[in-house]
């Protein structure tokens, strides 16, 4: 039984703050009551205080006990197989320490393995073994990045568990709704009333949800209290229509260009222009066609440009902003936008009837061309658009490999984004081949895991010919840990050879260099055939 920490009212009122003051004073300036002074004064205090606090602590009044916690959730999913479940165990109690030197050994980082295995036992279905979830709550507590696939693979007994833990509070806090059952959503009545009453998390999982499988309905939803909801949730709640974004938005969307947040208006302007038969993106179109055309005054047809000369309010309302960052000029900074929002299909009639590699193939004159193309470029990110985007990167063995349009690393690897994973994998194959893999780190992020034979194939022997060659071999410490994440596992026995620590090192190389490039090859081999382990053990019955 729970006891409260308040005594009854002691017989001696202050009795104990007596024997304190006695303490702090000392027995030959003070005595205990009813003892003299002398040597057996401090035994006296001592006896006086045992008993003193033996009548505080049995004065306690008893408190009501407090009600036991509900019983945690069933978890209907298959459990693991014995050996994944044990393997999980490793990957968790597996904890990086100070590494020595700058070099990793040959032991595989396991915490770096512990995503891919949470991606592949959800895909699976499995559901983790009760034991570890302390553990995989302090993981994920640890490493935002793991926290999704790591909640979803704990299930309803994590949020359980953060219940009764306040260090495990971001489970709530990363579950929609703070873990809270959502109706069913044929349920209207549930649906309004969670909608009206319910927490700003709980209506934003409902109205993802919603969205997800009805879009109209979760539209028609939040206009039945768009006007009198807050500014920050009114921008939330627009963001959620991404998902299924579609023509019979338009007219909710048209009606949010006139919000009093400029965020709201701007996210209403973007959502628009990726709806390339919208009224905005129409708007858009002509204001774009009025500042490009065709030059004919030259010998050989290049591009114009004419910059808009002011930001109407018209525009403004569209989504364009009018002052400019620093460091740039109106004129552009307008003239980008309006490109960025209009339709890509404006500009092959607009200009001649050409496809789009050549449309890009064509001159700009002016120093006009950076503008030109980036703002093609975020269109084509934009409007999700393969064909575009082809011709923007152009072919991965060109000089820049990135077409004229891509003028930096992050602006290609969004471009590739929008290309399938055979196509992207084969478009960085090839210019890791030409280029090597000084450059490459950006753009292989964007690869589907496990990367493709072909792109596997490239990165190894790029990595080879960088150890032939002397390279210092710290300088693809990044590349190699990629590889370690995403090689496809078939590909170890191709590392065979790159094992040895070579009898010669190249002129020039940095001093241990061969060591270092053995010590890695081993260590990729390594995790790879860990990684061909772990699944089989989640296949197994």
């Amino acid at each position: 039984m729970n006891r409260t920490s308040a005594p009854v009212d002691a017989p001696a009122t202050g009795a104990w703050e007596g024997l304190v003051t006695t303490a702090l004073l000392g027995t030959d300036r003070r005595t205990p009551p009813g003892t003299g002074p002398g040597q057996e004064a401090p035994v006296a205090l001592l006896d006086a205080a045992a008993v003193e606090t033996v009548r505080r602590r049995a004065g306690l009044r008893p408190a009501r006990a407090a009600e036991r916690p509900q019983p945690a959730p069933e978890d209907s999913r298959p459990p693991l197989p014995p050996a994944a479940a044990r393997r999980l165990a490793m990957l968790l109690a597996d904890r990086p320490g100070a590494s020595g030197g700058g070099r990793r050994g040959t032991a595989p980082d396991l915490m770096e393995l512990l995503p891919q295995w949470l991606a592949a036992a959800n895909a699976h279905g499995f559901a983790p073994p009760p034991q570890v979830l302390p553990a995989l709550l302090d993981a994920a507590r640890g490493r935002t990045d793991l926290r999704p696939a790591a909640l979803q693979f704990a299930g309803p007994r994590a949020l359980w568990l953060a219940r009764l833990n306040p260090d495990w509070r971001f489970a709530l806090r990363s579950t929609p709704g703070g873990g809270a059952a959502l109706p069913h959503l044929r349920d209207d009545g549930s649906i309004r009333q969670l909608w009206q009453d319910g927490l700003f998390a709980e209506r934003v999982a409902l109205l993802s949800a919603l969205r997800s499988r009805e879009p109209a309905a979760a539209r028609e939803l939040l206009a039945t209290t768009w006007a009198t909801e807050r500014a920050e949730d009114r921008l939330m709640f627009l963001d959620s229509l991404r998902t299924g974004l579609c023509p019979d938005d338009e007219p909710f969307l048209e009606q949010a260009l006139t919000d009093r947040s400029r965020n709201v208006r701007a996210t209403a302007a973007e959502l628009l222009s990726a709806l390339p038969g919208s009224a905005l993106a129409a708007r858009m179109a002509l204001r774009a066609e009025a500042c490009v055309a065709i030059d004919r005054t030259l010998s050989a047809p290049a591009i114009a440009v004419e910059a808009p000369h002011e930001c109407d309010p018209g525009m403004e309302r569209d989504g364009v902003v009018a002052k400019a960052p620093a460091g740039r000029g109106e004129r552009s900074w307008w003239f980008g936008q309006l490109v960025e929002a209009a339709p890509l299909g404006t500009w092959s009639p607009r200009l001649g009837g050409r496809t789009p590699r050549e449309i890009v193939a064509l001159p700009v004159s002016d120093d006009w061309q950076g503008e030109l193309h980036a703002a093609w470029c975020r269109a084509a990110v934009r409007q999700r658009d393969a064909e575009w985007s082809r011709a923007l990167l152009g072919e991965p063995s060109a000089p820049e490999a990135g077409g004229p349009g891509a003028v930096s690393l992050a602006e290609r690897a969004k471009l590739l984004g929008t290309l399938d994973a055979a196509e992207r994998a084969e478009w960085v194959a090839g210019f890791i081949a030409a280029h090597g893999l000084s450059e490459a780190f950006q753009l292989l992020g964007v690869c589907a895991v496990p990367w493709a034979a072909p792109l596997g194939r490239a990165v190894v022997d790029a990595l080879n010919i960088a150890r032939d060659a002397g390279s210092y071999p710290w300088s693809f410490s990044g590349v190699m840990g990629l590889a370690e994440r995403c090689l496809d596992p078939s590909e170890a026995g191709r590392l065979d050879a790159l094992l040895a620590v070579p009898d010669d090192e190249p002129e020039n190389a940095s001093p241990g260099a061969g060591g270092y490039w053995a010590e890695s090859f081993q260590r990729l081999s390594t995790t790879l055939r860990l990684r061909a382990a772990m699944t089989e053990e989640l296949r197994m019955p």
